[in-house]
């Protein structure tokens, strides 16, 4: 049995705390229904996990890093929603950067590879980005229940009981 194979067998048992931070001025203003937290709450708890909070902000950088910094002291995952593209609004990446202490590039890599598959050349527009903080790992998505359900379905479920297992480790 390979390693990996011996953390996924170790951490098969593993009921992980999810918390959700949605990023959406549209959401947060009340002009746009929210539809992720449903989604992601769907998702994570047919995967057999917990979704124990979830809240929607505005796309202001101290309100993001406020709602990250909290949810990364209740869950082992953070999902964060929204904020990933290139214009100014656009700052959920560079606050999860602030707070971490180790890249995950490979999430990057793969959701930009994913979103290649289906929509082309706009994948290079997209900043998806996970890292690791001090208590929790982050996972950064566009903010499309599309996006949601495809990183939390092909990226971050099939292997989030080994990455916690790994992160409680240290």
């Amino acid at each position: 049995m390979s390693p990996v194979e011996e953390h996924r067998k170790a951490a098969e048992s593993l009921v992980v705390r999810f918390c959700a931070v949605v990023t959406s001025d549209a959401v947060y203003e009340g002009r746009r229904r929210d539809e992720v937290t449903p989604l992601v709450a769907s998702l994570v708890t047919d995967a057999g996990h917990i979704l124990v909070n979830a809240v929607i902000v505005p796309n202001k950088r101290e309100e993001i890093r406020r709602a990250i910094t909290v949810a990364a002291k209740e869950c082992d995952v953070v999902i964060v929603t929204g904020g990933t593209g290139i214009s100014r609004r656009d700052l959920s990446v560079d606050v999860a950067k602030e707070l971490c202490v180790k890249d995950l590039p490979g999430f990057g890599e793969l959701f930009r590879y994913l979103t290649f598959t289906r929509h082309g050349t706009a994948a290079i527009a997209t900043r998806a980005f996970a890292c690791v903080t001090d208590s929790a790992l982050i996972f950064v998505t566009p903010g499309s229940k599309d996006a949601v359900k495809m990183a939390l379905n092909e990226l971050i479920l099939p292997e989030v009981r080994h990455l916690v297992y790994e992160t409680r480790k240290s």
